[in-house]
Parts: C-alpha cells; sequence; structure tokens
C-alpha cells in the first residue's frame, strides 16, 4: 500500500518541510506520558497501592538500571532522564500498534509510531548524546572531560570521535529499523486482510500475534534505548572510563 505524510513547506521552501503528522504523534506521545504519570502520582501514600504501587515498581525497575551501569552516588542524577526516556519512547512505539489513521482517498497517514520515523529517532540519540556531554562537563569539569578523549593514549582521539558519531547513529538507527519494520509488515497484513474475505480470514490471526509481537518489540527497544544511555552516560561521568 503506497502511503503518504501529510507534508508542508515553511516559507515555501522545499528544505524547510514539516512532516504534521510527526508533529501530531510526538505531542500526542507527550501528553500521553504526562497524564498517566500525574494521574498515577496524584494521591501518595505510606503504603502505596494500584497505580502508585506500579509508578514505583517503574521507578525502582529504573534505579536499577543506572545501578548496573555506574556508582549510585552519580547515578542518582539520572532517575528522571531514563524514567522519562523509557516512558516516551515505550509510549511512541506503541501508537501505532491498536490501529493506523489514513485518509482514504490518498492514504495519508496520520496515526502512526513516531519512533517508525528517522528524523525522530536520530533526534532522539542526538538529544541523548548530547546530553551525556553535557553532563560529563558539568560533573568532571571541562579540563577534565577532554583529557578523557586522550587517554590512555593520545592517538586514540580519532578513534574516540568516531566511537560517538557511531553510538548516536547506532542508538537512533536501532529504534528507528525495529518500529519501522513492525508497522511496515502490520500495514501489509492490514492490506491483506482489507484485500478479500478470504484473505481477511488468513491474516487475521498473524495480524493478532504481530500486534504481540510489536507490543515485546516496543518494549524491548525501550528499555535498550534507556538502557544503553545510561551506558554511555557512565563513559562520561564516571573517574573509571
Amino acid at each position: 500500500m503506497d502511503q503518504h505524510y501529510p507534508i508542508i513547506h515553511l516559507f515555501d521552501n522545499p528544505n524547510l518541510a514539516v512532516n504534521l503528522s510527526n508533529i501530531l504523534m510526538i505531542t500526542v506521545s507527550m501528553l500521553i506520558v504526562f497524564l498517566v504519570t500525574f494521574f498515577m502520582s496524584r494521591t501518595i501514600k505510606m503504603y502505596p497501592t494500584g497505580a502508585q504501587n506500579a509508578l514505583e515498581f517503574l521507578v525502582q525497575f529504573i534505579k536499577n538500571i543506572i545501578s548496573s551501569t555506574m556508582d549510585w552516588e552519580k547515578g542518582k542524577n539520572f532517575v528522571m532522564l531514563a524514567l522519562t526516556l523509557i516512558l516516551y519512547v515505550f509510549v511512541a512505539n506503541m501508537a501505532g500498534i491498536p490501529f493506523e489513521l489514513a485518509t482514504k482517498a490518498d492514504h495519508t497517514v496520520w496515526w502512526r509510531s513516531p519512533t517508525a520515523d528517522p528524523i525522530l529517532a536520530l533526534s532522539l540519540a542526538i538529544m541523548a548524546i548530547a546530553l551525556t556531554h553535557i553532563y560529563g562537563v558539568k560533573m568532571k569539569g571541562a579540563k577534565e572531560y577532554g583529557r578523557d578523549y586522550f587517554k590512555p593514549v593520545p592517538f586514540l582521539f580519532p578513534f574516540k570521535l568516531i566511537e560517538e558519531f557511531s553510538n548516536t547513529l547506532t542508538l537512533g538507527m536501532r529504534l528507528f529499523g525495529n518500529i519501522f519494520a513492525k508497522e511496515v509488515l502490520m500495514v501489509l497484513l492490514v492490506s491483506l486482510g482489507t484485500s478479500s474475505l478470504l484473505w481477511g480470514a488468513v491474516s487475521f490471526l498473524p495480524l493478532i500475534v504481530w500486534q504481540g509481537f510489536g507490543i515485546f518489540i516496543g518494549s524491548l527497544q525501550a528499555f535498550i534505548f534507556a538502557m544503553l544511555t545510561m551506558v554511555y552516560m557512565s563513559h562520561k561521568v564516571s573517574e573509571d572510563h
């Protein structure tokens, strides 16, 4: 099925293209994360139950991720960052699983997983890597942070620059590739199922199975994204790296 996305050009400049579907889904994902966490933490009790219990379990899960990558004295500063990343990426990954909204005439897609777009996935990766540099300078000082690029021997400096580029690229493209593949196969199964009554019956079970597998993929990629961000962060803020 041929898909299109609602694109507008700012100031009629073809180099300033804006994908309205991305803006919509980024905003929706942010609102969902905000509203869910707000209502889960609205009433705090000494003995948590229900939603508060689930939120505290998630926070403890995040603490375990951070503790496995760096010393807790430094890692405790990144609990909210890791929590925000894992929740936002998870919600963004899940957005396209229950349904996809598109216009009937030309199949312009409005509702999908925003992380299935390489621009958003790479933007998230760039933001995450940029934060590791910012906190590295903040917690170690610019001079000591700069020296790390020449340790243990100075000639490794170019390779460490290449590593920074490859870390950013792989962090973003891993997320994009997995979610994009999930979306493409789901669209193909839906297209097949709507082509005829026979194919609808044949593709129904594979579609349900793939939706379940899509939930697993989306959850796993959210975990990996948050985990790798904390790993890269530990390389920048820890003294033994």
